[in-house]
């Protein structure tokens, strides 16, 4: 498909969108399911997916690209001394590969590969790149990267965090949760038109 016409639909500014989530999941998983036919979908429309290399949620958006036809990208490290993580996956194969050194540059660089972020249930992992997306978005607010929490169970998540710390409502309003698959492609459009208003702004 020619570039021009792969974001036509759109304003053009999300082009990249980077998966995060549960490493520690099967294909028999719902969260592996849906991050699977989300990165299907989305990729059918041009978009190229982004994740981690590793399995579960990151090898569902490599795969589920892959059967829409479109772009992959990786972000990999493999470290020595780091027995949690879950080392380098021969399952996941990108059409490109980006290695870092670190956890922290493989966490940061997927950041800044992806022009919006999608949240799936996880763990510890999750949470630590969700919570880096959202301070990102504050600290760079009107030149952030929106993200999206995928799944019902983020309303009671997001929920309990408002009520229990200082959250704002300039904060609030840099991510939005997808219910579904069907969802999504509403929620990137919002927010292509609202990078859309915005002076030109880089955060690099």
């Amino acid at each position: 498909m020619d570039d021009s016409k792969k974001y036509s639909k759109t304003y053009g500014f999300i082009k990249n969108i980077a998966f995060f989530g549960d490493a520690d999941i099967t294909e028999t998983n719902e969260t592996y399911t849906d991050a699977f036919k989300l990165a299907e979908t989305l990729a059918k429309e041009g978009y190229v997916i982004v994740d981690g290399g590793g399995p579960g949620v990151m090898e569902a958006a490599t795969n589920g690209a892959k059967k829409g036809g479109g772009k992959t990208i990786t972000v990999t490290f493999d470290p020595t001394n780091a027995p949690g993580f879950e080392g380098k996956y021969v399952g996941n194969v990108p059409d490109q590969e980006i290695v870092t050194t670190n956890y922290i540059e493989r966490m940061f660089k997927l950041m800044e590969m992806g022009d919006i972020f999608i949240m799936f249930k996880g763990g510890t992992g999750t949470i630590s790149e969700f919570g880096t997306a959202w301070v990102l978005a504050k600290l760079y607010f009107g030149c952030h990267k929106p993200f999206i929490l995928f799944g019902d169970f983020w309303i009671e998540v997001i929920d309990v965090m408002k009520k229990n710390l200082n959250i704002d409502s300039k904060e609030m309003s840099v991510f939005e949760i997808a219910r579904k698959i069907e969802d999504v492609p509403a929620i990137i459009t919002k927010f292509e038109k609202s990078i859309s208003k915005r002076p030109y702004c880089s955060i690099d």
